[in-house]
């Protein structure tokens, strides 16, 4: 259980990070491949964001 805890808090985190961006909270779009071509660019973002702060 301890195992599986950890995973679901990196899910949870993802999630809370990709929740940032309005545009993908309630979802706008209504082509399913726009709103998979934002959440590829949000999580693109946060994977961005995540590199330059550890790498100043």
């Amino acid at each position: 259980s301890e195992r599986l805890g950890r995973r679901r808090w990196v899910i949870e985190r993802t999630m809370s990070w990709l929740t940032g961006y309005r545009r993908l909270s309630p979802r706008y779009e209504r082509d399913h491949r726009n709103y998979l071509a934002f959440l590829g660019l949000a999580a693109a973002l946060c994977c961005y964001k995540r590199l330059v702060r550890l790498t100043t």
